[in-house]
This record gives C-alpha cells, sequence and structure tokens, in this order.
C-alpha cells in the first residue's frame, strides 16, 4: 500500500491513501485530513501504513471521541474498573474532554489537539496531578480504540503531560502510633481493633472494613483480602473486589494481631446476640453497629480524634499504612516481601514511594557484594 500528501491549507494536509484496485480493476483510495506541521503529517502516514502492513484494516468511521467515549465507558472501563474510578473518569470526561474536544471524530483528533487541550487546562489553573488524569483517561480510551481497530494511533502517546511533583511520604514515628492505638484500646472502642489491624498489617482502610468472618483463620495466623469496602457519591457504600488483582492476596499475622482479633469477635457476637432480630449479619468482621457495611469515613475520623486528643500532629488514617512499610523496610525487609504484603502491582511501586526511606541500602548492598566476591578468592 502506497501513499501522499497533499498541502490544503497553513496547517493542514490530505493523505491520499492507495488502498489497490477492486474486482473491476477502478482504483481504490481513502483520503485523510490532519492537522499540524508536514513532518507531523509525513509521521502520520508512515503509522497508516506501518499498521496496514501489521495486518490492522484502515478504519476510518464517523464516529466523534464523545460517541467513542461512551461506548468505551461501557464497554471498558465499567467491568474493569471500581465505582469510585468510573465516578472520577466519568465527570472528566464530561467536564473537561468533551467540552474540548468531544466533537472531533475520533481518528482525526492529533497529538497538538491532545497539547492545547492539557495546556488549556494547565493555564486555567488546573493542577499537574489533574491534568495527568485528563490524560490517562484520553489515552486510555484511544488504546482501546486501537484494540477495537477504530483507530491506527493513539494521540495521547505522542504527549507529555505536565511533571508531577510526588511529596515524600513521611510515616508517624513508632511512638506517635503506640499512643494512638494505647489510648484507643484503653477506651475500649470497638474500632480500635480495625486501626490495630491496619497498623499492623498494612492494609488498605477499604480492604480492612471489607474483611469477613470467613476470610480470618485464627489457627494460621492469617487473613485472606478479598473485596474492599468503598464509599461512592452516587451510590454511597459500596462493596467491591480488591483495588488491583495483586491486591487480592493473604497475609500472616503476628500473636498479638491474634489475640486482639480473638477478642473483638468474642464481642462482636455477645452484641448480635443483645440485639436478636435488629441484627443485620453480613458476616463481616468491622460492620456499623447494626451489622451493616462501614461507612469508611467513620473509621477515618475515629482514628484522626486521637492524635487530636493527645496533642499531636494532624494525622492521616492511610498514615498508618505507610508506617507498616517503613517500619518493615527500616528494619531490613526485602522490599519484595513488603510489596506482596501492602498487594502493591509492583515492586517498582513500592520502592517508588519507600525507597527514600532506606537512605543506605545501596551501600550496604555494595558492601555485601564486595564481601561475596572476596571470600570467592
Amino acid at each position: 500500500m502506497n501513499g501522499s500528501i497533499r498541502k490544503r491549507s497553513d496547517k493542514s494536509w490530505e493523505l491520499t491513501i492507495d488502498l489497490g484496485r477492486d474486482a473491476d480493476g477502478k482504483r481504490l483510495r481513502k483520503f485523510v485530513s490532519v492537522k499540524g506541521t508536514k513532518t507531523q503529517a509525513q509521521q502520520t502516514l508512515r503509522e497508516i501504513l506501518t499498521s496496514h502492513d501489521k495486518g490492522i484494516p484502515l478504519v476510518i468511521e464517523k464516529i466523534t471521541v464523545q460517541e467513542w467515549l461512551v461506548r468505551w465507558m461501557a464497554e471498558y472501563v465499567t467491568p474493569n474498573a471500581r465505582q469510585k474510578t468510573r465516578e472520577r473518569y466519568q465527570g472528566i470526561i464530561d467536564r473537561h474532554i468533551i467540552p474540548a474536544i468531544g466533537h472531533v471524530v475520533l481518528p482525526k483528533l492529533t497529538p497538538s489537539d491532545v497539547q492545547m487541550m492539557e495546556a488549556g487546562l494547565t493555564d486555567g489553573g488546573m493542577a499537574p496531578k489533574g491534568v495527568e488524569l485528563v490524560h490517562t483517561v484520553i489515552s486510555g480510551a484511544y488504546k482501546y480504540a486501537l484494540r477495537m481497530e477504530a483507530v491506527w494511533r493513539n494521540p495521547a502517546k505522542a504527549v507529555t503531560p505536565p511533571k508531577v511533583i510526588r511529596r515524600e511520604v513521611e510515616p508517624p514515628e513508632i511512638a506517635k502510633v503506640n499512643q494512638i492505638l494505647a489510648l484507643a484500646e484503653q477506651e475500649e472502642h470497638a474500632l480500635f481493633p480495625a486501626l490495630h489491624l491496619i497498623a499492623y498489617t498494612g492494609l488498605r482502610r477499604g480492604e480492612a472494613l471489607g474483611l469477613r468472618h470467613q476470610d480470618i483463620n485464627l489457627e494460621a495466623g492469617t487473613i485472606s483480602v478479598v473485596q474492599s469496602i468503598g464509599r461512592s457519591l452516587k451510590h454511597g457504600i459500596v462493596v467491591e473486589p480488591t483495588k488491583t488483582n495483586a491486591g487480592r492476596r493473604a497475609v500472616d499475622l503476628d500473636e498479638g494481631t491474634v489475640a486482639v482479633l480473638r477478642s473483638h469477635i468474642g464481642r462482636q457476637l455477645l452484641r448480635r446476640m443483645e440485639l436478636e432480630g435488629s441484627y443485620q449479619d453480613n458476616g463481616l468482621l468491622f460492620p456499623g453497629p447494626l451489622g451493616d457495611p462501614l461507612n469508611p469515613m467513620t473509621l477515618t475520623r475515629v482514628y484522626q480524634s486521637y492524635p487530636k486528643r493527645l496533642g499531636l500532629e494532624h494525622a492521616r488514617l492511610h498514615d498508618l499504612r505507610h508506617f507498616h512499610a517503613s517500619v518493615l523496610l527500616q528494619s531490613g525487609q526485602s522490599p519484595v516481601l513488603v510489596s506482596k504484603r501492602l498487594g502493591h502491582s509492583s515492586v517498582s511501586m513500592t520502592l517508588d514511594i519507600y525507597a527514600h526511606l532506606m537512605p543506605g541500602w545501596q551501600r550496604e548492598a555494595a558492601e555485601v557484594f564486595a564481601k561475596a566476591m572476596n571470600q570467592g578468592d
């Protein structure tokens, strides 16, 4: 298959794609209009021809970006993403993407169009993290379009979103966490066991609240993380699968945590008997007062109340997860083990978040290597 380029205006080019001849010998051609420089037009032509050589058909439908986003959300995002993610993506699409490029025919969107949209969001005051998320949505939609052979390229791939400067994690000190947990235990707060469990396992808030009695094996000292409880603006409290496939995991418990959970389960049984018919038994380890799924924000507010009462700095519940990881890494545990315990999708994610907490790990590795080499002499 061959092709050629013809200039239409200062920033517009017409690509002619030669598709050969039909059964009657009539010449078949496809015309594609693109915006940008001549170099960009030539690159687009090469991508079309290369895709065709790889067996990807040239599909130039009149479907718009807006229409494709509806299809992408229905066919790909809804079956695969959590409710909170679906709502976040839909909000981005409605507020930022459709007003800017929703009218553009899907295959005709250019990297220049994407870049202009993202630059406009930045100029309008959107933070780099927000622009990065917009970029993720449009790029994800076009990745799916490539799979469905609706386009021959992903225009977002050629665009680099603004750099996001991520704040280094600063976990709380052991003494601070011990103070908070000690006060919660002293007051016999119903949610103390949940706070203890998160600190001693590194579970996400939703994972802890999603635990069921059938997920707990106190004899073996393990828990199985298979679901999570979250909060949706549209649907309220929702029970969903874990955040990622790696999040579905078994986590070992220390003897102290086993004792805390055993005592909690006993008290929960007594409460269920006291409430009789008014208790909704959903099998949850940390339910609301009447057995229904607990609002995650309730656990957050309970935790945040303790530092305030103790005269300590403001603390986030998620800091307990960071705390667990930092204690393990600073004690010399393998990042691979910590990654699996936290349910991260990769070890690189763990290192991206916590590498700064191990300032001497490379020097130590160098010394270990040198020692091994010397012993081999």
